[in-house]
């Protein structure tokens, strides 16, 4: 919201000599926060100038230009540069005539841009100045010709002072409104929190008008009898009526001035009107040209497939939610948003309706986003206005329609008014200074909430509290209490530093969280946010389990250094998993909470992509929702009471709440390593994926195993799943016994999954899931020790059926090998000449080590042999030739 000072000066007294910083920091005071200071970017001498004389002069390129003689100095006097009374200045346009009065920029002058203005030589003349249009001074759009002062209204004598007779003297504050404090949408209302903070006299506009009842009345019929939410669409509908106004007459250039600080262009005197008053009350308003109605107004809902043709020349499909004005013809009007064409004010008209109504905030917020069409009114409705004030506000239109547009007031009109009383609120004696942890005065209390517009009665030694119309957003004693303190004043309340227990610190899941981003981080992964919506294609993609890979002669193991992939690299119809979809999602395309981390992440990377950063890798820790099949949640009731809900109600709460387990999720596109002398780029790849799968093991003190696996959105040869052995604690399967399970996944997308994100072919990604990694860390840790004896390395080539994982080959190797074995590595997988077809040949090289001594050549091959012989046993692997 923005606030000219010379507007907020009517209603509350400035000091001489207050800026936009001073009005700031006082409104800051009473909790609204600061945003910008908007001036006019003009600079004088700029002057009310008479055209004496002009010749027109046809240039070469076909363009005419006048060479004019303009007075801008009564007399004989000096002009405002120094200057002689009489310039000569070039000007392109023609909308003027000698004894027109002019704006004119003297050399020394500046207008917006910055434009400095200097005597400059130009089509054969010395240009002496420049004749301003309406858009080079600031004041709108309006630049087909220069500003005529007399389209203005305005008749002052030549030399005066331009800037203040314009009301480009003026500036204006801005605030940032939150959603509970919709009155500070006008000027009405930040003068009374300036009054608050300053403590100077508020003189309320609402109450230095008389409204007059309308005599005859408009028919105005509200048509809500089966209201969205049971919220009924319109509590106060007001029409008045002006007759003969003059569609010729100017807005005056104040009202102009302002109503281009608080960022609206103007339109004409009975529209430019209607939004004056908007900012000065807060209450919307729309005019209608009285001789296009058809009938009577009625209010109503939309019918499914109805059409209505707004303003803006676009023709929009309702929804039977969006509220609509009516007449005999059909729609006029989307309620709270936008008129319609067919009844405009247009350069014809003479008679107005004006309305002022109030509508349900929730029916014009949906609206407005439904048809994406945020306007000042909307913003205004869907926070709240003072049904109170329509009344007002519609009398404060009509009063300015007879005073500057030359029109009549009629006593045709109407009067609807069902808007709910406030209801009053006991406020207990000491309530507020127990909340606050203030000693706050009776008088202090008291004071405060009439300071604020509250009635307040004595009950029993308590305070019963009526909150004024304009302020919905005080609903209890709470809100009571936080009011009173904010008026009081924040700086009252004084601050202390909680001393934390001794003893406690961070829990061991915020312990691993933050080691798990502080090992991310360290790696050259950056950390993300992403908003938790996505689409159902997405969840129904990515939110889906890893599968075991199929054994068949095509398996391509996670850990082989060559990828041989027959199978056709397309996206596979995934299977519907349970989702949750939001009541009113902020994007109609991504209704739904994700189930996996990695959609936001694709996203992220490929707008980064888009603005030239290449090599990305980023991470996120977030919730996931992943509800169970047939299950409903939310269905269990709040108890009744301030007390703690007892263990098996707290347990029934729970089991209501969607399950959100706890991912990481990884995305690396581009480069792992840059090229730079003698160093190659490295791209980015399933191994780095893992590579980062395996820092978060590392950073929790937990073995992740890996093991080929499939998903829908990954390459079908390129994707490991991720296994973590459980402490019996933590398995709830009734064995007492320790469990392996499936934690997420490492790889690279589906290069089709990667061009849906206009992404490169190959994409790495990676997602874990922390809560089942950390319930392991939690459990006994395993130390190994350091051993200090020689190591003995041998290697071990074992040809086996290609459907065998290396990684399980590795593992029943180490397990034939003994407590000898220090540590085992697959280091080539070869499959060619010399190996039979359908099979592969897995290479490891190993280390032996004795704890106590040094081991002999003899006592490694014998472990070395023992393992072979398990491999054969198991997987019928043989010792390479």
């Amino acid at each position: 919201m923005r606030v000219p000072l010379s507007w907020l000066g009517e209603f509350v007294d400035l000091a001489p000599g207050t800026t936009p910083e001073d009005v700031h920091a006082a409104l800051v005071s009473v909790g609204l926060e600061e945003e910008d200071i908007h001036r006019f970017q003009v600079s004088g001498p700029i002057v009310v100038g008479e055209v004496l004389e002009f010749v027109g002069e046809e240039q070469s390129n076909g363009k005419t230009i006048n060479w004019c003689q303009v007075r801008v100095a009564p007399g004989d006097e000096l002009a405002a540069d120094g200057g002689p009374a009489i310039h000569g200045i070039i000007c392109g346009a023609h909308n003027f005539a000698v004894g027109d009065k002019v704006v004119v920029t003297l050399p020394g002058a500046s207008l917006p841009g910055p434009f400095p203005i200097a005597a400059r030589k130009t089509y054969g003349h010395v240009s002496d100045g420049m004749i301003a249009s309406a858009r080079e001074l600031g004041l709108g759009d309006e630049h087909d010709g220069i500003l005529l002062l007399a389209s203005l209204g305005i008749d002052a004598p030549v030399g005066t002072d331009a800037i203040p007779l314009l009301g480009l003297d003026d500036s204006a504050v801005e605030i940032n409104v939150t959603p509970d404090r919709g009155y500070a949408f006008s000027v009405r209302g930040v003068a009374r929190e300036y009054s608050h903070a300053t403590g100077v006299p508020f003189r309320d506009p609402a109450l230095a008008l008389t409204v007059v009842a309308p005599v005859t009345r408009f028919p105005v019929t509200i048509d809500d009898q089966a209201p969205i939410r049971d919220r009924i669409g319109a509590s106060v509908f007001i029409t008045r009526v002006v007759r003969g106004v003059d569609p010729t007459r100017p807005t005056p250039a104040w009202m102009i001035a302002r109503l281009g600080l608080v960022g609206i262009r103007s339109i004409s005197l009975v529209v430019d009107v209607t939004n004056y008053v908007m900012f000065e009350l807060g209450q919307p308003l729309h005019g209608y040209d009285l001789d296009k109605l058809a009938g009577g107004i009625i209010v109503r809902r939309a019918t499914t497939g109805e059409k209505f043709t707004t303003l803006d020349a676009v023709t929009r499909t309702l929804n039977v939610e969006d509220l609509l004005i009516t007449d005999e013809s059909g729609p006029i009007g989307l309620a709270g948003v936008m008129g319609g064409a067919s009844t405009e004010i247009s350069a014809q008209t003479v008679n107005v309706l004006v309305e002022a109504a109030n509508f349900d905030p929730v029916s014009i917020a949906r609206s407005a986003r439904r048809h994406k069409l945020p306007s000042e009114a909307s913003k205004r409705f869907e926070r709240g206005v003072d049904p109170r004030v329509a009344a007002v506000a519609a009398a404060r239109v009509v009063q300015l329609l007879v005073d500057l547009a030359g029109g009549v007031a009629d006593d045709l009109g109407s009067v609807y008014d069902e808007a709910p009383v406030p209801q009053p609120i006991l406020l207990p004696t000491g309530f507020v200074s127990g909340l606050i942890g203030l000693a706050y005065t009776g008088d202090e209390v008291r004071d405060a909430l009439v300071d604020v517009g509250a009635s307040l009665a004595e009950i029993d030694g308590d305070l019963q509290v009526t909150p004024p119309s304009w302020r919905p957003d005080l609903t209890d004693k709470w809100t009571l209490a936080e009011e009173v303190a904010r008026i009081v004043g924040y700086d009252r309340i004084p601050s202390v530093l909680p001393v934390a227990p001794s003893g406690r610190g961070l829990t061991l899941t915020q312990t691993l969280r933050r080691t798990v981003a502080q090992t991310l981080a360290a790696t050259g992964h950056f950390e993300v946010l992403t908003y938790p919506f996505v689409s159902e294609r997405a969840n129904n993609l990515f939110g889906v389990a890893v599968s075991p890979a199929p054994v068949s002669a095509g398996a391509v193991d996670a850990g082989a250094s060559t990828v041989d992939v027959a199978s056709a690299l397309s996206i596979s119809v995934p299977l519907p998993v349970p989702q949750i979809k939001v009541a009113n999602p902020l994007d109609g395309e991504a209704p739904f909470l994700r189930t996996s981390m990695l959609p936001g992440l694709l996203q992220i990377a490929q707008r980064n992509r888009s603005r030239g950063l290449v090599d990305v890798a980023i991470y996120e820790q977030g919730l996931v929702f992943r509800p169970e099949a047939g299950v409903r949640y939310g269905t269990a009731a709040l108890p009744a009471g301030a007390r703690r809900p007892s263990a098996e109600a707290e347990a029934h709460l729970n089991a209501g709440i969607v399950p959100q387990p706890l991912l990481v999720g990884i995305v690396l596109v581009g480069n792992d390593v840059r090229h730079q002398p003698e160093q190659p780029a490295v791209a980015a790849g399933w191994r780095s994926a893992l590579a980062a799968a395996q820092q978060v093991a590392l950073a929790t003190g937990v073995r992740i195993e890996v093991r080929q696996g499939q998903h829908p959105a990954m390459h079908p040869g390129r994707t490991a799943e991720l296994f973590v052995t459980l402490p019996a604690a933590s398995v709830q399967d009734g064995t007492g016994s320790a469990s392996t399970v499936s934690v997420g996944f490492a790889g690279e997308l589906l290069p089709t999954v990667a061009d849906d994100y206009d992404l490169p072919a190959v994409v790495a990604v990676a997602e874990i899931n922390l809560g089942l990694v950390f319930a392991q860390a939690g459990g006994d840790l395993t130390v190994t020790p350091i051993r200090t004896m020689p190591a003995a390395t041998q290697d071990l080539s074992l040809v086996v059926s290609v459907s065998v994982p290396a990684a399980a080959l590795r593992a029943v190797v180490a397990e034939g090998a003994g407590d000898l074995l220090e540590t085992i590595d697959l280091v080539d997988d070869y499959r060619g000449a010399g190996v039979m077809p359908g099979q592969k040949s897995l290479t490891f090289a190993l280390r032996f080590r004795g704890e106590e001594r040094t081991l002999t050549a003899a006592e490694a091959s014998a472990a070395r042999l023992s393992g072979v012989a398990l491999a054969g046993d198991r997987f019928g692997a043989t010792l390479r030739e």
